[in-house]
């Protein structure tokens, strides 16, 4: 599942007239760096949510051609947050483990491929999800403080009130889709399910071999593709 539906209000004024999914970056749109990815890791079908400018990311995801497939989550009605996005698309993503990514994310990578490494990761017997992550040192437009702590075996650790963590979420991953079923309803971040699950040492983790971009505004798109370009 793509994440598209957010309002990229922190991307005015390139959003002013589509949607953060259409914004360019390195001549390519956002959601076609993201849904070539996960073509490239073998999906096949990608369920993508719309809300601001629904009608021009329907169509421009109609014009691509090749892998994956897409199928459209309409939110229009209601824009619903991460969590309340894949529990309004359940019904389209069946009961196997998914990924799920957001759209404002660019990387380089310098080994294994970021999403195939997340898939071997994956073991649904010790963890509910599992989260790609990038080395606070290996990233551009990223401004927090880091998100996790990692143990040896993967589990994951919320920053909570350390100064700060070596690793950031940077914004795909793996999980399964009956987590949010108990979720409420209308909007709400799947954060708040990670952060119950944590504790209990089923959200795990996988450092990516590579450089993450966070497109998060105007001038974090422009420091992406200079670093995209070689700059």
């Amino acid at each position: 599942m793509v994440l598209a539906a957010g309002l990229g209000t922190r991307m005015r004024p390139l959003t002013n007239d589509r949607p953060k999914a259409l914004v360019e970056v390195a001549g390519r749109t956002l959601i076609d760096h993201m849904l070539d990815r996960l073509a490239d890791a073998g999906v096949e079908t990608a369920v993508v949510n719309v809300h601001a400018f629904a009608d021009r990311l329907e169509a421009h995801l109609k014009a691509r051609t090749g892998a994956p497939a897409i199928v459209i989550s309409d939110e229009r009605g209601e824009l619903l947050e991460t969590g309340g996005g894949l529990r309004k698309a359940r019904p389209l993503l069946g009961e196997d483990a998914v990924f799920v990514a957001n759209i404002d994310s660019v990387w380089t990578e310098d080994g294994a491929p970021a999403i195939d490494s997340l898939a071997k990761a994956w073991d649904p017997e010790r963890m509910d999800v599992c989260l790609l992550l990038a080395r606070l040192d290996r990233t551009l437009g990223f401004d927090g403080a880091g998100d996790f702590f990692l143990a040896d075996d993967g589990a994951l650790t919320f920053r909570g009130e350390a100064p700060s963590a070596p690793f950031a979420y940077m914004g795909v991953h793996i999980c399964k889709p009956g987590l949010v079923d108990d979720g409420p309803d209308g909007a709400f971040s799947l954060a708040t399910i990670w952060r119950k699950l944590a504790p209990l040492g089923r959200v795990h983790g996988v450092v990516m071999d590579g450089f993450w971009m966070h497109v998060g505004d105007p001038g974090a798109r422009d420091e992406a593709e200079a670093k995209l370009a070689g700059g």
